[in-house]
């Protein structure tokens, strides 16, 4: 009679051990791919003000020396480079809409 009520007893341990098993994953879901929107958050508000502060410095300097044709040189260079940029971020967006559009 104790035997039964032992094996009765460890019989509900078990069930209740494996039914927890089977109702927690075993793993975490796989990542779905990288979070690009933050990588490009991230490079405009740290990354860029510290480059285009790099050189106004660069600028200032070479101003002071008299070199101004070589800072206007390269204060358009700096300016059509970051018409580059805009223009790049801007194709990347219209991208992504146009891939929306054509894949739904």
């Amino acid at each position: 009679m104790i035997a039964i009520e032992l094996l009765a007893t460890a019989k509900s341990a078990v069930d209740h051990a494996l039914h927890t098993l089977a109702s927690t994953p075993l793993a975490e879901p796989a990542p779905k791919g990288i979070d690009t929107s933050s990588v490009v958050s991230f490079f405009a508000s740290k990354i860029a003000p510290i480059l285009l502060a790099v050189l106004g410095v660069i600028f200032i300097g070479r101003a002071s020396r008299g070199e101004i044709s070589k800072v206007l040189t390269s204060s358009a260079i700096a300016i059509i480079g970051l018409a580059f940029i805009a223009g790049a971020a801007t194709l990347f967006f219209v991208g992504d809409y146009l891939i929306d559009l054509i894949f739904e």
